[in-house]
């Protein structure tokens, strides 16, 4: 439902233009920190039961980088879960369904954004 609404609000957002890192997959979608090339949030078509819900019918997804704890606190809300094929304590998916209002969806993905971006270094001074 939210694709590509949430595919041009980030290119628009944050300049990251969407790729398709597989040749045989059209449907993932990346986006990627233009300095470091880190991603910080793929779309992807799935079936619900990688989400642990019963039903092999598909859903597109979004998977976000997140903190642990507030991650923790994200799976009692309808519609996020433990991110498919990711690092399920530090990245979650987001149904793009509906189930996750759209501002919802982008405060997470300019949480996922800023954890992904390039960390400036401290000057020491002598």
């Amino acid at each position: 439902m939210y694709k590509d609404e949430i595919s041009k609000y980030i290119t628009e957002t944050y300049g990251a233009a969407a790729e398709h890192p597989f040749s045989d997959d059209n449907e993932t979608t990346v986006f990627r920190h233009t300095d470091n090339k880190k991603w910080f949030a793929i779309m992807m078509k799935i079936p619900k039961n990688k989400l642990g819900i019963y039903s092999d019918e598909k859903i597109h997804v979004m998977n976000l980088k997140c903190e642990f704890v507030l991650a923790s606190s994200l799976f009692s809300e309808e519609g996020i879960f433990p991110a498919y094929h990711m690092n399920k304590k530090h990245w979650i998916s987001v149904c793009l369904d509906g189930s996750v209002d759209i501002e919802r969806i982008k405060w997470l993905i300019a949480v996922s954004f800023d954890l992904t971006k390039t960390k400036k270094k401290a000057k020491r001074t002598p």
